[in-house]
């Protein structure tokens, strides 16, 4: 290519980094203005999305997430905006820098998830038994969010509707969650619960994410390309600007 074209395609290239960051950085400060909103003034955030946001809450810090995604987001975009924008081998070096980071941890991540899946599910499975025997009944949001859950998903309890026995609710009401009888109806033969889902909602949920596994594989590849492509970007621009 001659000298103009180059200098055209390094320009062109520039200008699209510094728009898709921009983009990343626009977003980051959204995300870390909502998640301030929602840590220091939860009763608004509440009043304008409703109950299933308070429910949603008490499963996640929301605030929290929001607050370290669009801190994590605004740092990428500004390295990336500024960097490309003041042609800064500096900044293009810390954003690729930034990018190599977060795709090496999410590789680390996706291989422990394959390879300790099965311990993964014991551990959480044996945490949250216990919670869930003593906080149904006593926590409210909590127990709403397992009723919808039961509900949607047509099963009871973690693992099957035994997490409930010797629960605060069971020693309470002397039976079962509504959402784990068929009918209403609750039937004891030798101690064990008829005419209800006996299946457990973590091996249904489990399921039903593997069953949704190719969707998660493609949006985390899509994520990854995009990854390297900017990280390609940066570097592009990082060895361009020695040659001017």
């Amino acid at each position: 290519l001659s000298p103009g074209a180059k200098m055209g395609c390094f320009t062109f290239i520039k200008v699209m980094m510094i728009l898709f960051n921009l983009v990343i950085f626009l977003g980051g400060g959204t995300l870390l203005g909502v998640g301030i909103w929602v840590t220091t003034d939860r009763d608004s955030f509440l009043d304008v999305f409703g109950v299933l946001s308070s429910t949603v809450m008490q499963v996640v810090n929301v605030g929290y997430f929001l607050i370290v995604i669009g801190a994590i987001l605004l740092v990428i975009g500004f390295l990336g905006c500024y960097g490309a924008q003041k042609e800064s081998k500096c900044l293009l070096m810390m954003f690729f820098s930034v990018l190599l980071i977060i795709f090496v941890a999410e590789v680390a991540a996706a291989v422990v998830a394959l390879v300790y899946t099965g311990l993964a599910e014991t551990l959480l499975s044996a945490v949250l038994t216990p919670v869930l025997k003593e906080k149904y009944g006593v926590d409210g949001p909590f127990s709403q969010i397992w009723n919808v859950t039961m509900e949607k998903v047509s099963c009871c309890g973690l693992n099957n509707y035994t997490d409930f026995n010797n629960s605060y609710w069971h020693d309470q009401t002397g039976t079962y969650p509504a959402p784990c009888l068929a009918g209403g109806l609750l039937c004891l033969v030798h101690h064990h619960l008829c005419g209800c889902f006996l299946q457990g909602c973590f091996d249904q949920i489990v399921e039903e994410i593997r069953t949704n596994a190719g969707v998660v594989g493609g949006v985390a590849a899509g994520i990854a390309a995009l990854e390297i492509a900017s990280m390609a970007v940066s570097m592009y621009l990082y060895c361009r600007l020695d040659r001017k």
